[in-house]
């Protein structure tokens, strides 16, 4: 019989749910339950989804046949979860952002090096096919040179979705706004294809919310260290909200990827599957893509994600998106914060 690896998670909001849905999908994985402070939401998720429940972190990690732990807390309360898991001995998965610091990141990525675990971060665009073959056209050398990578996110959040939990739009536990926590999926695509950025100047500002400390709206230039520039636009103070789209271009090609559809697919060498490509991801999405409402996403792409993550422990190698990977975004969105706090450009790394 195929083993099966004991997955935790750890907070019990919206996403919580779209993870546990992903790997009780899973032929190797068993989801075994939920840990949240709150004892009405861990024992509401642990009797929706049919397993345990805890309250506190460290019965919780003693729990027989639990082999990894999934952090789905308040963005800044990652670290200290994360490097309890690590230590003991789980491998670790952690909802994006990594964590809110560098610092505070960097802490994680060496607990789990320090224990021998595997450490991934939650972006499940990279595995969307559309994404994939993206990246296999830039291996293959088909964009010729880099001149352009942008990523549009022009999302809308209500007033009533910052007014209704504790963490959202605070600096402390959300740790950013419209970047931080919305636009870092396409952030990480952005750098995921493009290659490192070499500098940064960004402003960012609130201006369709009130009572929050943190960006809605933020705009950025880039240079990558490749010689291309870029630009990044973030927001949620844009109704009725759009799907993030990404634009790369080079001197023999360029794409325009939203959400899952590939709007453009174009090459100065047509190839004989260019055709197929373009009929069969012209309209892939299947969902809102959250751009208006957080919760109209599938969990395709977190069943993926954490297939991925779990033939990474079994063969030895890094997930695809490991701890070093899930920094990087990170340090891309706090460039742009102390570009727009200065007024001066960035460079990385920080």
């Amino acid at each position: 019989m195929r083993h099966k690896w004991g997955v935790g998670i750890v907070g019990c909001g919206m996403i919580s749910s779209f993870q546990a849905r992903a790997i009780q999908e899973l032929p190797n994985a068993e989801l075994r339950g939920f840990c949240s402070r709150t004892e009405s939401k861990a024992r509401a998720a642990g009797e929706k989804f049919g397993t345990e429940w805890a309250t506190r972190i460290e019965p919780f990690l003693a729990w027989e046949g639990l082999d990894v732990v999934s952090i789905c807390t308040p963005s800044g309360a990652h670290a200290e979860l994360a490097v309890a898991a690590a230590r003991a001995g789980k491998h670790v998965m952690v909802e994006k952002p990594l964590e809110i610091t560098l610092p505070r990141c960097d802490s994680i990525i060496e607990a789990c090096r320090r224990a021998g675990v595997k450490l991934g971060v939650i972006f499940p665009s990279r595995f969307h096919d559309g994404s994939r073959l993206i990246q296999k056209a830039l291996n293959g050398g088909r964009f010729g040179r880099l001149s352009l990578g942008d990523a549009y996110v022009k999302w809308w959040r209500s007033q009533e979705y910052y007014d209704q939990g504790g963490w959202k739009g605070t600096k402390r536990l959300d740790g950013g706004g419209a970047l931080m926590n919305q636009s870092i999926h396409a952030i990480d695509l952005l750098q995921w294809f493009m290659g490192p950025v070499d500098s940064i100047s960004g402003s960012v500002a609130t201006l369709a919310h009130r009572g929050i400390e943190v960006e809605d709206t933020a705009v950025a230039t880039l240079r990558y260290r490749n010689g291309a520039l870029g630009v990044i636009e973030g927001a949620t103070s844009v109704h009725p909200g759009f799907l993030k789209k990404l634009e790369i271009s080079g001197d023999r090609g360029s794409v325009i990827l939203q959400e899952e559809n590939l709007l453009a697919w174009q090459f100065a060498e047509e190839r004989p599957e260019d055709a197929s490509i373009r009929e069969t991801f012209g309209s892939r999405t299947k969902t809102g893509g959250g751009a208006s409402d957080p919760a109209a996403i599938g969990h395709e792409g977190h069943w993926r994600q954490f297939a991925d993550f779990l033939e990474a422990i079994e063969s030895g190698r890094e997930p695809l998106v490991n701890g070093e990977e899930g920094r990087k975004s990170v340090e891309i969105i706090l460039a742009v914060y102390q570009s727009s706090e200065t007024g001066r450009p960035v460079k990385l790394p920080m």
